[in-house]
């Protein structure tokens, strides 16, 4: 039983074309949980979302490569995202979940079947920070090979992290905008802190999320000025991200049509769009 509402049956098709070779940086495969379950004590549990719904999502929207990125739902069980991976024949990335019992032989198996990143949460309601010892082994696992973190925490934590962050062996990106809220500004700590990001060159953002930094109403357009700002503050490392098929979501559930129009709205300069869509994420996850 599942305690997620579904992503929308239907979404609408964008009103604006996306460019050759864009990618969706940041969505999920959920199951189906009869093939892939989901982790025990997970603290979720979503509505399957398999890969041959997200494939023909990203058909529907136009967009042609994406990452996907492990959830806590399947824990370290990485095995519905290494089939999509693999069912992509290679428009696809991957982000995984590694914890106190990785090793290099199963971080060399996930950088075969196309997994670029490792990703930890820092946020309460996924289980907090992560231990700084396991967080120091997995950085150590994966600088060899080339590989990024992927930073799920709130903004505000950012000034207390970044000595520790600016120090690592690679880059890193920091998921959804670090959940800021739009109510509070532009000025806001938790702002001021993504934007000071732009002179951290191992530093990346992505402006997806919309949904979680707005008030919970579409289409979320409080959310524009905070993605405007960001991706002119960053317009070599700023990627974009549908967050398919929105687990947790508290307000309305996104339209993923509109929020490829949200994207045109927030960025009417396709020089802009391009590096955000195509040429930063084919640079960060190695795609062709």
């Amino acid at each position: 039983m599942s305690d997620c509402r579904p992503p929308l049956a239907s979404p609408s098709r964008p009103r604006h074309a996306l460019p050759p070779g864009a990618c969706d940086a940041h969505c999920h495969v959920f199951g189906p949980a009869d093939v892939f379950p989901y982790a025990e004590g997970r603290s979720y549990t979503p509505p399957d979302a398999p890969y041959q719904a997200m494939a023909a999502l990203h058909e529907r929207l136009g967009v042609e490569r994406a990452v996907v990125v492990q959830a806590n739902c399947h824990g370290s069980d990485h095995r519905a995202l290494l089939d999509a991976l693999a069912r992509s024949a290679g428009r696809y990335r991957g982000v995984a979940l590694l914890g106190a019992d990785a090793t290099e032989a199963a971080v060399s198996q996930l950088h075969d079947g196309g997994v670029r990143a490792a990703r930890f949460n820092f946020v309460p309601h996924l289980g907090g920070a992560p231990d700084p010892a396991v967080f120091d082994r997995v950085v150590a696992l994966i600088a060899p090979l080339g590989w990024h973190l992927c930073l799920h925490l709130d903004g505000a934590m950012l000034p207390e992290l970044l000595p520790r962050l600016t120090a690592l062996p690679l880059p890193f990106v920091v998921d959804h905008m670090g959940r800021l809220k739009a109510g509070d500004g532009l000025e806001s700590p938790a702002m001021r802190a993504l934007l000071d990001l732009s002179s951290v060159p191992q530093a990346w953002v992505k402006v997806s999320g919309i949904d979680r930094i707005s008030s919970g109403k579409r289409p979320f357009a409080e959310g524009l000025p905070f993605v405007r700002a960001l991706a002119e503050a960053l317009p070599d490392r700023c990627l974009w991200g549908t967050d398919w098929p929105h687990p947790n979501v508290a307000g309305d559930m996104p339209d993923d049509g509109e929020l490829v129009d949200l994207l045109f709205d927030a960025c009417p300069d396709a020089a802009l769009r391009q590096r955000i869509l195509v040429d930063n994420p084919a640079r960060l996850y190695g795609f062709e």
